[in-house]
């Protein structure tokens, strides 16, 4: 099966709910990119990527800053899928996750401001 950018959104959706790695480590592509609004510099292979998110995600679990990674679609887009993040509550939206997908493997996350996440049709979904 092809893996799509819904997939691959529902894999970090997955990992930031559960606070879990496991859900995307065998899906990034070796040369796997993330650029993100709060990361001074873009983070340029799959290694560099799993050294950022590991310690980031236990951080989030030892301070109990409860995070809500939810499907959606952004209209403003093209009706692309997208994550919306929330902090603290469901409703309290800081940032919308965008993927890349090339040959079966996520080849990009990025993370941001823009696209606006109030501006995305939110499906309900936290993915677990």
């Amino acid at each position: 099966m092809e893996l799509s950018q819904t997939d691959a959104l529902r894999a970090y959706a997955r990992m930031m709910n559960t606070l879990d790695v496991k859900h995307i480590e065998p899906l990034l592509a070796e040369d796997f990119h993330y650029s993100s609004q709060w990361v001074f510099a873009e983070i340029a292979s799959k290694q560099e990527y799993l050294d950022y998110i590991r310690p980031k995600l236990e951080t989030i679990a030892t301070s109990g800053a409860r995070v809500y990674a939810e499907m959606a679609v952004h209209d403003g887009w093209g009706g692309d899928p997208c994550v919306v993040m929330a902090q603290g509550s469901p409703s309290n939206l800081v940032a919308t996750v965008l993927a890349t997908v090339d040959g079966g493997q996520i080849t990009r996350f990025d993370m941001g401001m823009v696209p606006v996440s109030e501006d995305a049709t939110r499906s309900g979904e936290y993915p677990a």
